[in-house]
């Protein structure tokens, strides 16, 4: 379930360097268990409602909008914009909140960044939760782009139409060219394509299309699939083998995995590998859930995650198979 709606008891920007000014809050229990949640993307930036995975009365949670997103500023800015930097941004976020240890939970490519920052800085994290997991290589961008035509194929038809024939095989590349370039008569229709396969993907096997987005909507669209389309055609900085290296080097840490059994845009292989690779992790799957987290049966299984984690300081109770 999702807890009450809660406003922040702190918010700010902290300067981290070439220009970039992170956002971020704090809401809950100022006594709690610290706790830092990380959005997915790359680009998307925190929402009100992610505030509510967790229980205000037993949580310090820390929420914040990495380089180029959400209202950090400048929005949409992809120069010194990097995985290595965000990972030095919670670090310095986490100074300057003057926190020794907190649960690092994240989602999609949330959970990559976690689990990133996770091996480069185990003895800041008394745990690790990691949802819909995305592995950052040139496989799952591929099966994004390509690999889940079949499933969708008139929806991926529709995104390919906006996309010049050349570049079909190469649409990453295209997107990337395309957001760099500046101009919002290429921008927003790639904005509109991206955007509905995505959906299609996420409510697969309804057949729905997004509304068309609001004015005030635009701007945030706009920044937020250019800072994807950057990370996209740079894998991530990272690439699959990078993480799936920082994940096997997590080993002593509580670590669970959550992940829709269909989940279309992170493949439940990626858990599934991840888990094998990481002795004592715990892996529990939402029953018929896709990549939203808010699907019931994921809402149920981070609610049981954090709640164990709140009692015990680890997931060794919490329902899930153990590696």
């Amino acid at each position: 379930m999702l807890h009450a709606p809660m406003e922040p008891f702190d918010h700010g920007w902290l300067e981290v360097g070439h220009g970039h000014r992170v956002y971020y809050e704090q809401c809950g229990n100022p006594d709690g268990r610290p706790a830092l949640y990380l959005h997915g993307g790359p680009g998307s930036g925190c929402s009100p409602r992610q505030r509510r995975f967790f229980d205000p009365e037993k949580w310090r949670v820390v929420l914040f909008d990495q380089r180029g997103c959400g209202r950090s500023t400048p929005l949409g800015h992809t120069e010194h914009n990097h995985s290595d930097a965000l990972i030095a941004d919670i670090e310095a976020l986490r100074h300057h909140l003057g926190i020794a240890q907190w649960l690092v939970f994240g989602g999609s490519w949330g959970a990559t960044l976690a689990a990133a920052y996770a091996a480069a800085h185990r003895e800041a994290c008394s745990g690790v939760l990691l949802r819909g997991l995305f592995l950052g290589g040139r496989e799952d961008i591929e099966w994004f782009f390509h690999g889940a035509a079949a499933l969708a194929p008139e929806a991926h038809d529709a995104f390919m139409q906006a996309v010049p024939a050349r570049w079909r095989r190469r649409v990453v590349t295209w997107l990337d060219r395309v957001f760099s370039a500046g101009e919002l008569a290429r921008i927003d229709p790639a904005v509109r394509a991206w955007r509905a396969w995505e959906h299609a993907l996420g409510v697969w096997p309804e057949r729905t299309v997004p509304a068309e987005p609001t004015q005030d909507e635009w701007p945030l669209l706009r920044a937020r699939y250019r800072v994807q389309s950057h990370y996209l055609a740079r894998r991530c900085f990272f690439g699959e083998a990078r993480v799936l290296d920082a994940i096997a080097r997590l080993r002593g840490l509580p670590v669970a995995f959550i992940h829709g059994t269909n989940d279309l845009i992170c493949r439940p292989q990626n858990a599934a590998r991840a888990h094998r690779s990481l002795a004592g992790s715990r892996l529990a799957w939402a029953q018929g859930a896709g990549h939203d987290p808010f699907h019931p049966a994921s809402l149920a299984l981070i609610g049981s995650a954090l709640d164990a984690h709140a009692r015990d300081g680890h997931f060794d109770a919490w329902p899930g198979d153990r590696a």
